[in-house]
């Protein structure tokens, strides 16, 4: 079950496309990590202060479906949920959209570990549990 959503708008550069103009596949797992990013930051988590305190979070798998081609100068957004919580992982469900018209363009799912810096799967810290609970943003 979903819980939480978020959106990132992306403008696509040039430099994001392949030599037809169509953003090159791989780029979409970088919008995939700048959108958890930004997710986790509005609900007050920030990577770097847990990385201080020896958690880091590491992708373990990731699925993806190309649905349409993003071109250059799109703007696409990125649409984030929460789907699970585990002991030390997270599932994100990620789909991109084109904003002009809303054509799903891309969907997949990540998950995300948290580990020690010996990449030791840790419990989510508290506090991060706690963010990720049905309507909180702060």
């Amino acid at each position: 079950m979903a819980i939480n959503k978020d959106i990132l708008e992306v403008k696509i550069y040039y430099e994001d496309t392949d030599c037809g103009g169509v953003v090159y596949y791989a780029n979409y797992l970088k919008y995939f990590e700048r959108a958890r990013t930004e997710f986790l930051e509005k609900r007050g988590v920030f990577l770097k202060e847990l990385m201080d305190r020896g958690v880091y979070f590491v992708v373990v798998s990731a699925e993806v479906k190309y649905h349409s081609p993003g071109r250059f100068a799109d703007t696409l957004i990125v649409e984030s949920t929460v789907e699970e919580i585990g002991y030390a992982s997270i599932i994100f469900r990620h789909r991109v959209r084109r904003k002009q018209t809303s054509e799903l363009i891309v969907s997949g799912n990540v998950k995300i570990a948290s580990v020690s810096g010996s990449m030791r799967p840790v419990r989510i810290p508290e506090e991060v549990l706690k963010v990720l609970q049905p309507g909180c943003v702060t």
